[in-house]
C-alpha cells in the first residue's frame, strides 16, 4: 500500500469538502462506520457524548456512514446529516457514505483494517459501529467491534489524551 500513515488520506466530507487526516495532526482520533437504522445506532449519542467531553484536550470522531450492512444507511448526504443533528445532536465530523469492505473499500477503511485485526473476522469489518482509535502521532492503537459501546473506550481515550 503506498500510503503508510494515516495522516496521508483524505475523504469527503457530508457537505462535499476535501478534507486531509493530515489536518488532524496531534489529536486523539475515533474512524466509526456509521448507519442510521441500525440496532447500534444509538452509539450515536454516546460517541456525541466523549466527544464533547474530550474535544477540548484533542479527540477528534469521524463518522463514516455506510450502507453495506443490511442496506441501514440509504439516505442521501442530506438525510443522513439532517439524522445525526436532530436524533443525536452530532457536531463531529461526518463524511460522506463509503464502503468498509471489498474492493471499493475507502482507501482509509483499507489501511486501519490492515493495521487492526478485529477477532474473528480478521480483517474485514464485521458490522457499522466498528471504532478505529488512533494516537496523536497517527498511529493506529485499537480497534473496537460494533458492540463495544463509546463509553467503553473512554479509559483508552483518557490515557491517550494524557
Amino acid at each position: 500500500m503506498s500510503k503508510e500513515n494515516f495522516y496521508d488520506f483524505e475523504a469527503t466530507s457530508i457537505a462535499g469538502e476535501h478534507i486531509k487526516m493530515s489536518d488532524f495532526k496531534g489529536k486523539t482520533v475515533v474512524v466509526v462506520n456509521t448507519a442510521s437504522k441500525c440496532g447500534l445506532t444509538p452509539q450515536y449519542e454516546g460517541l456525541e457524548k466523549l466527544y464533547q467531553q474530550y474535544k477540548d484536550k484533542g479527540l477528534i470522531i469521524l463518522g463514516f456512514p455506510c450502507n453495506q450492512f443490511g442496506s441501514q444507511e440509504k439516505g442521501t448526504s442530506e438525510e443522513i446529516q439532517e439524522f445525526c443533528q436532530v436524533n443525536y445532536g452530532v457536531s463531529f465530523p461526518i463524511f460522506e457514505k463509503i464502503e468498509v469492505n471489498g474492493d471499493n473499500a475507502h482507501p482509509l477503511f483499507k489501511y486501519l483494517k490492515a493495521h487492526l485485526r478485529g477477532g474473528l473476522f480478521g480483517r474485514r469489518i464485521k458490522w457499522n459501529f466498528t471504532k478505529f482509535v488512533i494516537d496523536r502521532n497517527g498511529k493506529p492503537v485499537k480497534r473496537f467491534s460494533p458492540t463495544t459501546k463509546p463509553e467503553k473506550m473512554e479509559g483508552l481515550l483518557s490515557e491517550l489524551l494524557g
